[in-house]
């Protein structure tokens, strides 16, 4: 019993990592079509950004608060990556819409000038995170452990969801981005900026990369290319969901968790990632649309 407890847990858990990572790509995905393949380097911002603050707080705050650092790292990794990414969107991404190939290689050449930067100011090797000492040990539950760090890592992954859905579904901006993933033409008609729905798209898009980025420095060292290991990760999640489907997003990571979870199990890991693989070209043969596919009054 408790082996299964923990293989459910170990896929919850892994599924949340990748749900964290994927919610801002299904948004710039999902919404502008377009392909950022410098996602994973706003992950690596968010990670960087809590290395950062740490050293602050080591540095410069009294002994007894610097548990707290993490509390701090959070907010400022979101708004570094959502920096980030409204820069780059204003800059480079907006004159390449409907460009899906050019917002490829533009991108891809993006990713490679900000890893090289990262190296040139924190160094080629990685750097290591002091997790804060709340989040040292697990909980016991009849003969499983649940270790505190992958536990706030699942509430982390909740709280975006929660966040992000509240925002779609109940602000007036969240309603004209939702209104634009719809019918670009139809919102644009009717007076909503689309051009300021998709910079702040992309901004909050990459902010939750930030944050997925805060949340993988408790789980080891990180360095100039953390985001490229969970870059087609994120893709493959997007498309199995449904391209614009939040909720599908969610199952998407979740499924992928469990499955890798449980085959990595019984296998091993380089097998568990060809029997993910396999299992989602064959889903994919007989529901191309994913699991959720978004709705949409576009005629495309």
């Amino acid at each position: 019993m408790a082996v299964v407890a923990t293989q459910l847990f170990n896929g919850i858990s892994l599924g949340s990592i990748l749900l964290l990572i994927a919610l801002g790509l299904a948004i710039t995905f999902g919404l502008m079509n377009v392909i950022n393949m410098a996602h994973g380097e706003f992950i690596m911002a968010g990670a960087y950004t809590t290395y950062v603050v740490q050293q602050a707080f080591s540095h410069y705050v009294p002994a007894a608060l610097f548990n707290y650092y993490y509390i701090a790292a959070i907010p400022l990794s979101f708004l570094i990556g959502a920096l980030l990414g409204f820069v780059l969107e204003k800059t480079l991404i907006r004159f390449l819409y409907h460009r899906p190939l050019d917002s490829l290689l533009a991108t891809w050449g993006v990713s490679l000038i900000l890893q090289q930067m990262a190296r040139s100011i924190f160094g080629a090797p990685n750097v290591a995170v002091t997790a804060p000492a709340w989040l040292d040990g697990g909980l016991t539950i009849a003969g499983a452990v649940f270790p505190y760090k992958r536990l706030f890592i699942i509430a982390l992954a909740v709280i975006c969801m929660v966040a992000l859905y509240l925002y779609l579904d109940k602000t007036a901006a969240g309603r004209k981005m939702r209104a634009v993933t719809m019918n670009r033409s139809m919102a644009s008609s009717l007076g909503v900026s689309t051009q300021k729905v998709d910079a702040a798209a992309f901004a909050i898009g990459s902010g939750l990369a930030g944050i997925a980025g805060c949340a993988l420095t408790v789980l080891g060292p990180i360095g100039s290319t953390i985001g490229t290991y969970y870059i087609v990760d994120a893709f493959m999640i997007v498309i199995l969901g449904g391209i614009g489907s939040l909720a599908g997003t969610v199952f998407g990571a979740l499924s992928i968790g469990m499955l890798g979870t449980v085959a990595e199990f019984w296998t091993g890991a380089s097998m568990a990632k060809v029997i993910v693989f396999a299992a989602i070209v064959a889903f994919l043969q007989f529901k191309p649309a994913g699991l959720l596919s978004a709705r949409t009054r576009s005629l495309e």
